[in-house]
């Protein structure tokens, strides 16, 4: 644990501080990769949207739709940027529709 600090610490910080020393910045994107879909893709995705994971730069996402499988698989890099873009870091390389 940290020394305790006599100075006060911006909360967003403290929090950022406490995530680097306890090593859960891979747990924070997954997260985070997560609720960048569900923001971007809208309510008309996410209802055929069954699972998104980012593991190693990959974010897999499972569909129920094989229609929209199809026509999301057509613009894989506009949707890496936009989500890169949404996370404010090259977080996602590759998109795997399933």
């Amino acid at each position: 644990m940290a020394k305790r600090r006599n100075s006060h610490l911006p909360l967003n910080e403290a929090l950022n501080e406490f995530i680097k020393e306890n090593k859960l910045q891979k747990g924070m994107d997954k997260v985070d990769a997560r609720a960048a879909w569900e923001k971007l893709m809208g309510n008309g995705v996410n209802n055929y949207t069954t699972s998104v994971e980012l593991k190693n730069e990959t974010l897999y996402v499972s569909l129920s739709s094989s229609v929209l499988r199809e026509e999301l698989s057509l613009g894989k890099s506009k949707i890496i940027a936009m989500l890169n873009e949404e996370l404010k870091k090259e977080l996602i390389k590759k998109l795997v529709l399933r």
